[in-house]
């Protein structure tokens, strides 16, 4: 197969990073409302940081401008995407840093860009960060306070150190990531995350970045799953052994930290977004930190969560979707305020109002205090009732707070995957809040069941996790269901509030267990959580299909293993609501907050 034009494409767009890069970079700021300490600032670029093993790491180092005797805390930001590329504008934030009176210390892990060694995702940031912590202590301008910074991969980082407990490693603020690698980076309930991680594995197997155009829609859709690298001419070893690794076994071991919170004993401020690609993640890092044995620990750990995407675009557009979200979608000075409050020693007031910090969304508000979920949470079960159809697709089904009291006909749908529900193939799962869809684009497909609510009579809002407990049955051995929850206007637009996918044979956990075509199984689907207020007028549904391509591979619907088969074939699914066998979601329903 010819790549001739994605090939190009990425030429230009390269030579256009690096223009970016030149021009446009170093002259950005990242904004603030806190005043700076300091003006000017001194950089020292590609200073080399040995490791252990004699490989060296190249770093750039931000320093308040004229302050070459005195000595200050440090903010370590660790990451692969490039300390000196247009993309996170690392330039940037080392000069936020230094101007609010720290060094700066921005970093290329191992075989990326300028830092020597090759990139083994995941593998060497534990080894590679203690020796780096060593390094910075060791710096004169150092005054032994260091804290850690950055999102994603670069979350990530500090996580991987922080059970070390180094001692000059005083605060981590990890946002928009998770210490879970395999449960919420690369699996999630056995379906594997293509979009994100598949391509994000395929695309980083390279110095700089392999050519992501090649990833087109119809090599996304290339079976079998683990040859897909190969056909776009960017074979990758390690997208290959993370699809020959489909449970949580010893190859996630050895990076998932999500094990380990408990010898983690720093504060730690963990922050993401409620349309983040790692939402589940940052919220179970904050009740694993939240939980810590040690009261003391237990009591510094900090949750905030903006109206945001993993790519932080509603801090540019002050939009989700189609909801304004106002002017405080985002602001780096929280992360100021916390290593004001750990890395200095300023008494500023940080706890006061509490440490857990949630943006409503609908409502516009931002909610204060010490626990998530609230106390005052009532998680209320809504019940999906029959469209009435028991033999065909039915779309007019109801969501209503009384259970079923008869026998309601189940309903029933035909999942091929050969015509798989698409609409995320047609979203940056990255940027969601700023690409997200419709809702009524999939209203006509004949593989989507809806349950709808009847207008609300009053605002309803919801403030925690989404559960869909769903009694199913499928004629395939091994299959998917999938579902949205979703804000619905008068007009019909529908608006995502959070959506989920089980794999069937990891219903139980990590145990695989092969469904008996045509009996009946509850499933467990977790739509994570939110913070969403649906204003009167507005309408609640909830969407169940078994397809949400290219957000997951879909699945073929055989027992086959998921990622070595190209077979495929048809299978029919059913819904029950029935009194001993009811379909229902837990919403979490708070008060005005």
């Amino acid at each position: 197969m010819s790549f001739w034009s994605a090939d190009l494409r990425r030429a230009i767009e390269r030579a256009g990073e690096l223009v970016e890069r030149a021009l446009v970079t170093p002259f950005k700021d990242v904004p603030t409302d806190i005043p700076h300490r300091y003006t000017d600032v001194d950089v020292d670029y590609d200073v080399a940081v040995p490791m252990r093993d004699g490989v060296v790491l190249k770093a750039d180092v931000y320093r308040p401008a004229g302050q070459e005797q005195r000595q200050f805390p440090v903010v370590l930001i660790r990451m692969p995407y490039g300390k000196q590329e247009a993309y996170c504008y690392m330039p940037a934030h080392g000069k936020y840093w230094a101007r609010k009176g720290y060094i700066c210390v921005v970093q290329d892990v191992r075989g990326r860009f300028a830092a020597g060694g090759a990139f083994d995702p995941f593998v060497n940031e534990a080894d590679d960060g203690w020796d780096t912590l060593n390094w910075v202590a060791a710096q004169r301008w150092c005054d032994g306070n260091i804290g850690m910074t950055g999102e994603s991969y670069y979350g990530y980082t500090q996580w991987a150190v922080a059970p070390r407990n180094h001692p000059n490693l005083k605060c981590i603020v990890p946002g928009n990531t998770a210490a879970n690698i395999y449960g919420v980076w690369f699996y999630v309930n056995g379906a594997f995350c293509l979009q994100t991680m598949g391509q994000w594995s395929i695309y980083m197997n390279h110095r700089v970045y392999a050519n992501s155009h090649r990833l087109t829609d119809s090599i996304l859709k290339h079976l079998p799953l683990n040859t897909l690298d190969d056909a776009a001419g960017v074979p990758s070893p390690f997208y290959k052994a993370v699809l020959a690794h489909p449970t949580r076994d010893a190859f996630w071991e050895r990076i998932n930290i999500d094990r380990l919170y408990h010898q983690i004993n720093i504060p730690v401020l963990s922050w993401g977004g409620w349309y983040d690609t790692f939402l589940k993640g940052t919220l179970e890092d904050w009740w694993g930190m939240a939980s810590h044995p040690d009261p003391k620990v237990a009591r510094h750990q900090y949750l905030l969560i903006a109206p945001t995407d993993h790519e932080m675009t509603p801090w540019r557009t002050g939009r989700v979707g189609g909801q304004s979200v106002g002017g405080e979608a985002w602001s780096y000075d929280w992360i100021a305020r916390f290593f004001e409050r750990y890395l200095q020693g300023v008494d500023n007031g940080i706890e006061e109002g509490g440490r857990v910090r949630l943006f409503v969304m609908g409502a516009n508000r931002w909610h204060h205090g010490d626990a998530f979920p609230l106390p005052e949470t009532q998680y209320t079960r809504w019940y999906l009732h029959s469209g009435g159809h028991a033999n065909t697709a039915a779309g007019d089904g109801a969501l209503r707070l009384d259970a079923p009291t008869t026998d309601e006909p189940a309903d029933m749908f035909i999942y091929d995957p050969d015509d798989p529900v698409t609409l995320t193939a047609q979203t940056d799962l990255w940027y969601l809040a700023e690409e997200l869809k419709d809702r009524a684009l999939i209203d006509e497909r004949q593989d989507v069941l809806h349950y709808t609510s009847a207008p609300l009579t009053q605002p309803l809002t919801l403030m925690g996790a989404i559960t869909l407990h769903l009694c199913a049955s499928s004629s395939a051995r091994d299959t998917d269901f999938s579902a949205a929850l979703v804000d619905v206007s008068p007009d019909g637009r529908g608006h995502l509030i959070q959506e989920g996918i089980v794999r069937a044979r990891w219903r139980d956990g990590n145990t695989p267990a092969l469904l008996t075509p045509g009996e009946v199984y509850p499933f467990t689907i977790d739509l994570w959580a939110t913070g969403y207020e649906v204003a009167a007028g507005q309408r609640l549904r909830l969407e169940i299909s078994s397809s949400n391509f290219d957000r997951y591979d879909r699945h073929p619907n055989t027992d086959a293993p998921f990622a070595q088969s190209a077979e495929r074939q048809t299978a029919e699914q059913r819904i029950y609501h029935t009194p001993t066998q009811p379909s229902y979601v837990v919403l979490p329903l708070v008060g005005k907050v």
